[in-house]
């Protein structure tokens, strides 16, 4: 295995050492060979009037303090407390799941990701003191990590590695990325440094350790983590460390579908097991190749995108399906190598909803394998899948107000299964059992400016639709200045105005959704004859001036949406789907003493949108007839005669992601379909 190192030593010394500091990008393929497309720098969107916008300064004015006041509070969370242990300011033992660190660091990394669109100098003054605290719980080699550290101080032992579940990769890769981050939004180096230190010991880690040890990496974020401080610094063994670390997954003896390490990874044919760390590694591995460029990488992720969307994949763009289960491929009739598995994909098809597990760090990862895969590709099935999962898996594992958090996001809750699941129904503030899912979510939504715009070698590239400004630089230098106006994703009208735009030809790309039939186009008030195919890019090329207009209109109609028969749970069923946005029925808007359950929709559906608030939220609901049936008395039966008794009855839908703002409700995203 060390042979996979010693390549690197004239790279070394040739490297000086010096970082990218103009390159101030979320994920920055700038530099990466084989990706199509660049990530625009953090400050250059600005949001507008409009739905991300609003979600935007909920994110800035209530999830970031709300998370802050909870990780800050010992007898809730005792996460930061865990680094003024470690770091020798405060005394006490650890407390909290071997992963609170890396939660932490997800966290932090979502308020450098504000900072750069905001530049609160309170925000920099609190990451400042935070910062001064992780530095101190480093140990001179580069290791961190607070259990650890805070067990050393007793015993004056090392510690580190002991166990696979310790999950110090996982919090090492958090920081290196919190690290990039936060360099790029404020221009210090005091957290790259720290990452830096955690690197450097990391890839002096696995150089000296046996085969055995790569079992330790578990939760690949280390993977996203490494790559990310290649780009940033340059240093070419962190791309060393990086390859090495799919080469070892091969050596792993007795590895399981759990931990994504029983088949090796250019090997494995089927997505299975734990779906964060699934997801994880695969966003991990396009990172690499769109450094390396090996193309049985790619085969290996275009065959995995394959099954999870084919078969493995929710409507609302979740992942994971099962709480627990047995492996299916890894499994024998011999009982002792049956293999569990848990938070995971199942077979094919397999997709149930009272009891989906899909855990929003699973769709959280789920987004940022296809962001990474869109940015390796330009092609528009990648941003179509961002888009949905965004709109629908991930913003559900938040209250509207950006205080209360989701772990599992299930299709359908039914008061009255005779069994406890495992995650509350309700939103929570603090997870106790795992508050992994939280920070992840708030990282995300303070970043998803950064996945609106891209550019090429060819013009810039709209990827999702969003009143915003943008203002940045092309590949060749020259300065591009435009705004989005759109109510989307409530309305499909896009009105894109250019302010400032290169003196020589250059294309501007706008993605027609997959779900969009019937686009329309017009430039400078002109109807466009180009062809807009849904679910990919129309490419409009020439020389744009400022004061030039584009207007897109995407038509969003109501939409019934089947499964494929073999999807059990969900056969002569239809879930409502308007533009990307999923729609659901909530019993809060039911009337009295009728459940959910009680209703059917007509195939010749009549739901009008409409706009209500809910939670202080403006949004827009469904509204429309639908049969009432009058269901039997199930209290002690197993099989009735079917009842054909109805009646017409109003019905509204509200989005997917909202529900659960009003109260302990039930709820259902697939519902009866009367042909």
């Amino acid at each position: 295995m060390n042979k996979l190192f010693i390549s690197i030593l004239a790279g070394i010394l040739i490297w000086g050492g010096s970082l990218r500091a103009q390159d101030k990008s979320l994920v920055n393929t700038s530099h990466s060979a084989h990706a199509k497309l660049s990530t625009v720098n953090m400050s250059d969107v600005v949001w507008g009037k409009g739905f991300w916008g609003e979600r935007f300064q909920v994110c800035r004015d209530s999830m970031i303090p709300q998370m802050w006041k909870v990780f800050n509070d010992p007898n809730i969370a005792h996460s930061y407390r865990n680094f003024e242990i470690a770091a020798g300011l405060k005394d006490g033992e650890h407390d909290g799941p071997p992963f609170h660190d890396g939660d932490f660091y997800k966290w932090l990394e979502g308020v450098a990701s504000v900072y750069a669109m905001t530049k609160d100098p309170k925000l920099d003054q609190l990451m400042d003191e935070i910062i001064t605290t992780i530095g101190k719980c480093q140990r001179a080699d580069g290791y961190i990590h607070t259990p650890v550290i805070i067990k050393e101080r007793k015993s004056g032992k090392k510690l580190e590695f002991e166990d696979k579940l310790n999950f110090e990769t996982y919090n090492l890769g958090h920081l290196m990325t919190a690290g990039c981050v936060h360099y790029r939004a404020t221009g210090k180096t005091t957290l790259l440094d720290i990452a830096k230190k955690a690197t450097d010991y990391l890839y002096n880690f696995y150089k000296h350790s046996s085969d055995e040890l790569a079992k330790n990496a578990v939760c690949p974020s280390h993977y996203m983590g490494v790559i990310e401080m290649y780009r940033t610094t340059g240093d070419p063994r962190y791309l060393e460390l990086a390859k090495g670390f799919i080469n070892i997954r091969s050596l792993v003896k007795d590895g399981t579908d759990d931990n994504q390490d029983r088949v090796p990874f250019r090997q494995q044919k089927k997505v299975l097991g734990h779906a964060v760390r699934a997801n994880y590694l695969f966003a991990g591995v396009a990172d690499i190749y769109a450094e390396t460029g090996e193309d049985s990488l790619m085969n290996e992720l275009n065959l995995l995108w394959d099954d999870v969307t084919e078969h493995k994949m929710y409507i609302t763009g979740a992942c994971g399906a099962l709480y627990d289960g047995t492996s299916p491929d890894g499994t024998s009739y011999e009982p002792k190598v049956v293999q569990k598995v848990h938070q995971s994909y199942g077979r094919d098809y397999q997709l149930p909803n009272v009891t989906a597990h899909n855990e929003s760090c699973a769709n959280i990862g789920n987004m940022l394998w296809n962001w990474r895969m869109l940015l390796l590709t330009g092609q528009g099935k990648y941003a179509d899948v961002m888009e949905t999962t965004l709109y629908n898996s991930i913003l559900a594992g938040i209250s509207l107000n950006g205080k209360k958090f989701f772990y599992t996001n299930p299709l359908c809750v039914n008061h009255d299964i005779p069994f406890t699941l495992r995650w509350s129904k309700d939103r929570e503030e603090y997870i106790k059992l795992c508050n992994c899912c939280p920070p992840n979510t708030v990282r995300t939504i303070a970043e998803v400016s950064n996945y609106v715009y891209s550019t090429s070698e060819k013009g810039v590239y709209v990827n999702l639709y969003a009143g915003s400004n943008l203002s940045t630089t092309l590949k060749d230098g020259s300065a591009l200045k435009l705004s989005q106006e759109t109510d989307y994703p409530w309305d499909g009208k896009i009105n894109i105005s250019l302010q400032q735009a290169p003196a020589k030809a250059f294309s501007i790309f706008l993605r027609i959704p997959g779900w969009c039939d019937n686009a329309s186009l017009k430039i400078n008030g002109k109807a466009s004859k180009k062809k807009l195919t849904p679910g990919e890019y129309v490419e409009l090329n020439g020389n744009w001036a400022a004061g030039d207009k584009i207007e897109l209109e995407l038509p969003m109609s109501v939409k019934l949406i089947e499964s494929n028969p073999m999807v059990e749970e969900t056969r002569n069923q239809v879930a409502v789907k308007r533009g990307p946005v999923v729609y659901c029925i909530e019993s809060v808007d039911m009337p009295q003493g009728k459940r959910i359950f009680d209703v059917a929709l007509s195939a010749k559906n009549n739901l009008k949108p409409k706009r209500i608030n809910i939670a202080g939220s403006e949004i827009t609901c469904l509204e429309g007839d639908a049969r009432l049936y009058n269901n039997p008395d199930w209290n002690k039966k197993l099989y009735s005669e079917l009842s054909t008794e109805s009646k017409s009855t109003h019905i509204r839908l509200i989005p997917y992601y909202a529900w659960d703002n009003r109260g302990a409700s039930e709820m259902s995203v697939w519902m009866p379909v009367v042909r």
